[in-house]
């Protein structure tokens, strides 16, 4: 696989493509899960456009799922889980590390993808493998929790369609750091542990 190269700038990037739409998230979390890989994550920033394509994710699927925040209901906390498909929900934890989720499912459901990683940009000179290191290569934080992904105008963050490199298979395995084996972690690589 190949560097995604410079970050875009404003007018190549924000003409030519769109944002995924809201129905693309509407769908049950692993299914939305496996399809992110190899999509396009952009995110908005004062030198311009930056642009990384998404090479791991996590299926949480909201109250069901005792490895979910949504597991014991409502917080302060998770709260944007719980709102629009297609908005953003980023914790806090650790005491030193943001997470990038991305909310899917019916309103209210509380359903959501972790984004885990991203392949490597040279542009961007940060490693983007684990969710705390994506997070502080793309400078998001608390900030953009709840933000909408799905503007059609191009928000501060949204994510655009994108496939994996021809004869990359997807590698399905259990969640890091959850005792539940079910295989709802997806991979492009079994290099990006």
């Amino acid at each position: 696989m190949t560097p995604a190269g410079p970050p875009a700038s404003e007018s190549a990037a924000g003409r030519a493509r769109r944002p995924l739409d809201r129905s693309f998230f509407a769908r049950p979390s692993p299914v939305v899960a496996r399809a992110l890989l190899g999509s396009w994550l952009v995110r908005r920033h004062p030198t311009g456009l930056w642009r990384v394509q998404l090479c791991e994710t996590e299926a949480y699927l909201g109250r069901e799922d005792p490895a979910s925040h949504a597991h014991r209901g409502r917080t302060a906390r998770n709260l944007a889980m719980f709102g629009m498909p297609g908005s953003a929900y980023v914790y806090f934890v650790y005491g030193m590390h943001y997470c990038f989720n991305i909310v899917t499912g019916a309103e209210g459901t509380a359903a959501a993808v972790l984004v885990r990683g991203a392949l490597p940009n040279l542009a961007l000179g940060r490693r983007l493998d684990g969710p705390a290191r994506f997070c502080r290569a793309l400078n998001i934080g608390l900030a953009q929790n709840g933000i909408d992904l799905c503007d059609p105008a191009g928000g501060e963050i949204w994510l655009e369609r994108g496939r994996p490199a021809r004869g990359v298979p997807a590698v399905v395995g259990p969640r890091v750091g959850v005792r539940d084996p079910t295989p709802w972690r997806f991979r492009l690589s079994p290099g990006l542990a």
